[in-house]
């Protein structure tokens, strides 16, 4: 929290905080069912700016009944009336930066979903690594609802997610789709009570973040190159993941507890 010029306090909009190696990452404005707004946006990218090495596992909640709706309407609204030209600036300054920003993270990370998942929202989802979702989340892409095309890395997600073809279904139609659904098309990874949500979604962080870590960021490497690769490419890189990681004392102390029968104890290194 900090102090406006006038004295009066500002609530950090994205908090952020770590305990046993976990990132937690909260989106904190409920009574706008996490609405992006300009400050919003800026305090995410503050909170990404802030994982360390320490960090060996990142979990991305949502304060309220809602995930995200995506940008604030209002506020996009009054950017328009001051400068149409510019009002977009916002995708390349906060929206590319944030998707990037979690996609590019080393280790592993959780999305919690409670509530609507829409726009940009979605996009910031969907740049995670595992999804845990309530049996109440609804979902939408929402943008040519409004007469965009998507923003924050969503045309890419949802084609890699779920194929081109219901990726241009979801994209052209907008029609919104319920936990089940998002579950059987692969884009969430768990569908839970509402009310276990951050207690799922925080056990796998907190198990990821007793794992091998050097181990995760290969396979987040292997994963997100593996489109568009031929086989031999793919081949060549796992060949070159397992001699790196052969030489770590995580996979020397896994093959030293399996033969002693005992469970591995990982330190990410």
């Amino acid at each position: 929290m900090t102090v406006a010029p006038d004295g009066g306090e500002i609530v950090t909009l994205v908090t952020f905080g770590v305990r046993n190696g976990v990132a937690t990452l909260t989106l904190n404005r409920p009574d706008a069912r996490n609405a992006l707004n300009l400050q919003m946006k800026g305090d995410f990218l503050r909170a990404l700016e802030q994982i360390d090495d320490s960090v060996r596992a990142v979990l991305v909640r949502a304060e309220g009944p809602a995930f995200c709706v995506g940008q604030d309407l209002g506020e996009h609204a009054d950017a328009l009336a001051l400068d149409a030209g510019s009002a977009l600036g916002t995708v390349r300054e906060h929206y590319n930066r944030i998707v990037a920003g979690i996609t590019d993270l080393r280790v592993p990370v959780v999305v919690a979903i409670p509530g609507a998942c829409v726009g940009a929202g979605l996009g910031f989802a969907l740049a995670g690594d595992l999804r845990i979702a309530g049996e109440d989340a609804k979902f939408a892409t929402a943008f040519a609802g409004i007469g965009l095309a998507s923003d924050s890395g969503l045309a890419r997600a949802l084609a890699h997610a779920v194929g081109v073809s219901r990726a241009t279904e979801l994209l052209l139609l907008g029609e919104p789709f319920d936990a089940a659904q998002a579950q059987r098309w692969g884009l969430v990874h768990r569908v839970v009570p509402a009310a276990d949500v951050d207690r799922v979604a925080g056990g796998i962080a907190a198990r990821l973040a007793e794992g091998p870590t050097l181990a995760y960021t290969r396979i987040k490497e292997l994963l997100r190159d593996v489109v568009g690769q031929d086989l031999a490419d793919a081949l060549e890189a796992e060949a070159v993941a397992q001699e790196a990681l052969a030489r770590t004392a995580d996979h020397r102390g896994a093959v030293d507890a399996f033969s002693a029968k005992q469970r591995p104890r990982f330190t990410g290194s």
